[in-house]
């Protein structure tokens, strides 16, 4: 496989930025957010009093015995730096109080402090006086409004009494396009990381992830593991889902070399018949898949079931009529026809046309099964405007396929219909209905908020089971758990192979 090649070069390329954007992300880190920043942390704090209370006794001479108030003294060594990209000039102070950052030692109280810095750092010492707020009352202690250039530091070495070692310490106060934060270490003078434990790792992380890429897409010299298979297969049944079987099918051609695959739908009904009338007198299973709206008939045992999605449809009527939600009770009347005119369920005054699928059709079966509960009314008309039955109460013709649905009702002032949703939603001239109150809506149904009833499962049937190495199976694999899954979510439908889709196609009703 020559290696200079589209697929390659995009891989590598994908490389190059994962670790160019790991760059940038740890410099936006470091700089961006935070430049200017006041990092502190707790170097010592030990007891030098007798320290029975902790249970720890020690040894003392001088002044530690002879003083008072020592008995539960402590000593703490805090350490202040400009761990930022920028200097902090005294004005970056943002308090109102005439110092800028202040200490609070819990259940402590201060009784003397001492500050010390690097020897280079001399001029540090002038700020620390009374008048530029440099005090201590109780266990609150002002550090002064400290200018402080990057990586310059200082110490404070705090005597306190009152409680004992290990108590929170805190520093806090405002600074100009920054922060005050603890540093991590609390070992003596050790230079905090240049970058966060977390940039760190997602940084290292991320870039062997896409040299890996790189390095595997490169160096192989086989086509994507999708088990691609070679001949002929033929893919009949719903209309309804034959979009994404058409899509699907041609990602295939091209992914596999040597496979040629045809969808010719005529509806679930009929493609289950095609598929069973291709294995009559025949050896093994044919190439030939049915999709189905829906479950095979019964008594059809020689055909293998693969759940592919869960679909949901949707009653859609002429834009004339500017309903929005219709009962399941209001349908079951229409397709009785028990109501001839909108106006009887808050419509305009319109004759009710009723747009149906043939017998083939499992969108209509589904429909029946799902919402109706029966069967349709007969037949009426031929061209869905006139009664070709006087008697009839409304007009009902039946059509073979779901564009022929969608394009009648969308011409038809008063005419109701039903189609796949994907398909009703991107339709001119008509609209969704709501069902009691529950929206057509794949995402509600998908996070159980919705009991939507007109839904089903699309089924794909073999005529048992085919080989492991025939271009039906490998089409299959590749539709239900391959590409093919994209292409069904982005055609509306849940794929059954999700999560949240295995769910719901095992604990379907029609089970």
């Amino acid at each position: 496989m020559e290696w200079l090649n589209a697929e390659n070069l995009v891989a590598v390329g994908t490389a190059f930025v994962g670790i160019v954007a790991s760059g940038i992300m740890v410099w936006y880190e470091r700089r961006v957010p935070r430049r200017k920043r006041v990092g502190y942390r707790v170097q010592m704090d030990n007891p030098i009093g007798d320290d029975v209370r902790s249970g720890r006794p020690n040894r003392r001479l001088g002044l530690f015995d002879e003083a008072p108030g020592m008995s539960d003294a402590t000593l703490v060594l805090l350490r202040i730096e400009n761990d930022g990209s920028q200097g902090i000039a005294r004005d970056d102070y943002t308090g109102p109080e005439r110092h800028g950052l202040t200490a609070v030692f819990t259940d402590r109280t201060i009784r003397g402090v001492s500050v010390t810095q690097p020897t280079d750092t001399d001029h540090l010492m002038d700020h620390f006086t009374a008048d530029r707020g440099f005090g201590y009352e109780d266990n609150t202690l002002r550090i002064p409004r400290v200018p402080l250039n990057p990586r310059e530091h200082f110490k404070l070495l705090v005597l306190l009494s009152g409680g004992d070692v290990g108590r929170g310490i805190r520093l806090y106060g405002g600074l100009r396009d920054g922060e005050v934060h603890p540093n991590r270490s609390a070992t003596p003078d050790d230079t905090p990381p240049l970058f966060s434990r977390a940039a760190r790792l997602i940084s290292i992380l991320l870039t062997v992830c896409v040299v890996t890429l790189a390095t595997i897409v490169v160096v192989r010299d086989a086509p994507p593991p999708v088990g691609c298979e070679r001949g002929v297969l033929t893919v009949t049944g719903s209309t309804a889902f034959a979009p994404v079987v058409r899509e699907v099918a041609a990602k295939y051609e091209r992914d596999c070399e040597g496979s040629r695959i045809t969808v010719d739908p005529h509806g679930s009904t009929a493609g289950i018949r095609e598929l069973a009338a291709a294995a009559t007198g025949g050896k093994g299973s044919p190439p030939v898949v049915a999709l189905s709206d829906g479950p095979k008939p019964a008594g059809r045992d020689e055909l293998r079931e693969n759940r592919v999605a869960v679909s949901v449809f949707a009653l859609v009527v002429h834009d004339d009529v500017k309903l929005k939600n219709l009962s399941t009770a209001d349908v079951r009347r229409l397709y009785l026809g028990q109501i001839t005119n909108w106006d009887e369920v808050g419509g305009p005054h319109l004759p009710v046309v009723l747009v149906s699928r043939d017998a083939n059709s499992g969108t209509r079966q589904v429909f029946q099964r799902r919402v109706l509960g029966r069967g349709e009314i007969a037949n009426s008309s031929v061209d869905c405007v006139h009664k070709d039955d006087p008697t009839a109460p409304v007009v009902r013709c039946e059509l073979d396929s779901t564009d022929q649905v969608l394009s009648t009702v969308a011409a038809t002032p008063g005419a109701i219909g039903y189609s796949e949703l994907n398909l009703a939603e991107r339709a001119k001239g008509l609209h969704p209905l709501d069902l009691g109150g529950d929206p057509p809506s794949v995402d509600a149904i998908e996070h159980g908020t919705s009991d939507y009833p007109y839904r089903e499962i699309e089924y794909a049937y073999t005529y048992g089971r085919p080989p492991a190495d025939s271009l039906a199976s490998s089409f299959l694999t590749y539709l239900t758990r391959g590409n093919g899954q994209d292409v069904i979510r982005t055609h509306g439908h849940l794929p059954c192979w999700t999560p949240e889709g295995m769910r719901l196609c095992q604990s379907s009703p029609s089970d």
